[in-house]
């Protein structure tokens, strides 16, 4: 555990993929103790690579059998001590498990209950299964992603699972956090990904009820529509993001380009096919490297497209330490930043039921040892190769 903002609460995860495990590794990264509750089998994404799971840095691992009434017990038990749960179950699984939020309330009343789901706890898809690209389907997002004339782009699954389901899920935990602290009772969470997609949409639905936007792929100012604000192929088959949208910064693009259209008719659309054709041919004209030199410095919000690995050398990221390399892997340093708890990246992922015994006696759960040898929990150490041992 770190000494970030979040120094001294508890939260127990139970284990799951994507938005909810990603939720838990920002509230470590904040300086939360967080456990993961790991049942035998894993999760299956990343069998015996759980080790390099970094959506799992900063936790530790217990291992329960959750089809034995003792370890369901021992969840109860972990959950009195918790300031947080977060689960990310179908609707009604929880409750089956005999871990649902009544059931972890009535042991802590305090407790703050998170639930992430892709369609959210009610509704008539509730119970259905999904994975991000069908979530972003239907709010909207997945149909205005896209070059004009083309079908919709997979914006990885950054817009559905991260940025509308796992971040959502942090927002509602906080929040219920610290009213939790002014009354004492805590509530649950329902963070659903189609919830926060929909919500991240609030600007486009901005413009589409100004009119300043048309409910279709690559036609507007934020889609690759606009001349200036779109990818551009360079001589050595790499590319160039402009978003060069405010009057001072166009004329810089232009400047820098080479080119003497009339900034004063930049948003006249009957121009842009003609003006992109100028531009893509002016960068066509010379390599990344050398249209990363001519822009450096300038503000015209031109800048190299980067691949997963370049991008930790760029001076600014590697300046900012935004992506680091900490135990061997390469990965995102935490975010956001703060002046009087600085966050810190914390232990490296660890293997399913590597702290069981740990967490246990640091929680207060009593008979650890009759556990273990019920079956009920699993302690596993690793070697100096990091391979899993049952301890």
């Amino acid at each position: 555990m770190n000494g970030g903002p979040l120094s001294g609460i508890r939260v127990l995860e139970l284990a799951g993929i994507g938005p909810a495990p990603f939720a838990g590794m920002t509230l470590a990264d904040l300086g939360a103790e967080v456990v993961r509750v790991d049942r035998p089998g894993g999760s299956g994404f990343f069998p015996g690579a759980e080790h390099l799971d970094l959506l799992n840095r900063g936790k530790k691992s217990v291992l329960l059998d959750l089809k034995q009434p003792q370890a369901v017990a021992t969840v109860l038990d972990l959950a009195a001590q918790a300031d947080v749960l977060i689960e990310g179950y179908r609707p009604g699984v929880a409750e089956r498990l005999g871990l649902g939020p009544d059931d972890c309330q009535a042991r802590n009343p305090r407790l703050v209950y998170g639930r992430m789901t892709g369609w959210g706890q009610d509704g008539p898809l509730a119970r259905t299964a999904g994975h991000d690209i069908g979530y972003i389907a239907l709010t909207g997002a997945l149909h205005a992603i896209g070059e004009a004339g083309g079908p919709p782009r997979i914006p990885l699954n950054l817009v559905g699972d991260f940025g509308g389901g796992g971040n959502y899920l942090v927002i509602g935990v906080l929040a219920a956090l610290r009213e939790a602290e002014r009354t004492g009772r805590g509530q649950v969470v329902d963070a659903a990904i189609v919830d926060g997609t929909a919500h991240l949409l609030a600007g486009t639905h901005m413009m589409l009820a100004t009119g300043t936007w048309v409910d279709e792929r690559g036609a507007n100012l934020l889609d690759g529509g606009a001349p200036f604000y779109a990818v551009y192929e360079t001589a050595d088959g790499r590319h160039m993001a402009v978003g060069a949208l405010e009057p001072k910064f166009y004329l810089e693009l232009l400047k820098g380009l080479g080119l003497d259209d009339d900034p004063a008719r930049q948003h006249d659309r009957a121009l842009w096919p003609a003006l992109r054709a100028r531009i893509a041919a002016a960068f066509a004209a010379r390599t990344q490297a050398e249209w990363s030199e001519i822009f450096a410095g300038s503000d015209a919000c031109v800048a190299p497209v980067m691949s997963l690995r370049e991008a930790a050398h760029h001076p600014h990221i590697k300046a900012r330490g935004s992506i680091v390399e900490h135990d061997g892997l390469l990965q995102p340093a935490p975010a956001p930043r703060f002046s009087r708890t600085p966050t810190a990246l914390g232990t490296p992922p660890p293997v399913p039921g590597r702290h069981t015994l740990e967490v246990l006696d640091d929680w207060g759960v009593r008979d650890a040892a009759a556990l273990i040898e019920s079956g009920a929990a699993v302690q596993v150490s690793t070697d100096a190769t990091g391979d899993p041992r049952r301890g």
